[in-house]
């Protein structure tokens, strides 16, 4: 049986977050996600892509970057994101053909799925989502014990609830001795960018500014790396491909 993927888009920019922000890196961008986050910015990949083999996907990203040059003359960094990419049950093929290529791979996953199947040279960077993502309670819990040092945990943060709620998990699990841990400003979502599916902010949330998140993690001597999603200061931020 052929190994097939959906995919929406893949193309070459820069990784605008995670400890690899600012370098340059190719992103696969799977369709499909089984969780209707509130600040979700990319809830146009829920339906639609193509069919691809994985050996469609390798061809692809070749020709987006140079897979077999000397080293310092390739891109070394691939991004598979979605959607959900752990929901398509070929993205392991996918990802072991990248390793083996000798390229970083990072797989962007909300949690809800299990890492432990995936191979042990990717590195997750996985989302635990906070109460006003609407999802909370999507997290799967066991992922937490699986958690490599390479790997990064991504609380994203909208709101002084989500503040608090986050430095509560990374004090009960010491998440920060695991791997790096990212907090992560939800930059708010403009009425077109807003798909009618995604969940509401739950009553009483207090949006926080980036400002805000910052002096607090600083108060607190949180140690936690913050970030914005930098692509969204270069270019529109709903602009894809990018």
């Amino acid at each position: 049986m052929v190994d097939t993927l959906l995919v929406h888009e893949i193309y070459l920019s820069i990784q605008g977050e995670s400890t690899f922000a600012g370098l340059p890196c190719v992103f696969v961008r799977l369709t499909g996600c089984d969780l209707r986050c509130s600040y979700c910015d990319s809830a146009y990949a829920f339906t639609g892509g193509q069919s691809m083999t994985v050996d469609e996907v390798v061809g692809e990203l070749e020709k987006q970057c140079d897979f077999t040059g000397a080293s310092g003359e390739k891109l070394p960094l691939v991004e598979i994101t979605g959607g959900e990419p752990l929901l398509q049950k070929n993205v392991h093929s996918l990802m072991r053909r990248l390793c083996d290529r000798g390229l970083t791979v990072l797989v962007e996953t909300s949690g809800a799925h299990d890492i432990s199947a995936s191979d042990p040279r990717v590195r997750h960077v996985m989302d635990w989502k906070c109460p006003s993502s609407g999802e909370s309670n999507k997290m799967l819990i066991a992922n937490i014990a699986g958690l490599k040092s390479t790997d990064e945990v991504k609380f994203v943060i909208g709101t002084t609830e989500d503040y608090d709620w986050a430095k509560a998990q990374l004090a009960e699990h010491r998440l920060e001795e695991r791997c790096p841990v990212l907090f992560s400003w939800v930059a708010p979502l403009e009425p077109h960018q807003r798909h009618e599916l995604l969940k509401l902010v739950p009553t009483g949330h207090t949006p926080i500014m980036r400002r805000q998140l910052v002096e607090r993690i600083t108060r607190d001597k949180l140690c936690v790396r913050f970030q914005l999603q930098m692509h969204k200061f270069i270019w529109p931020p709903d602009e894809k491909g990018v």
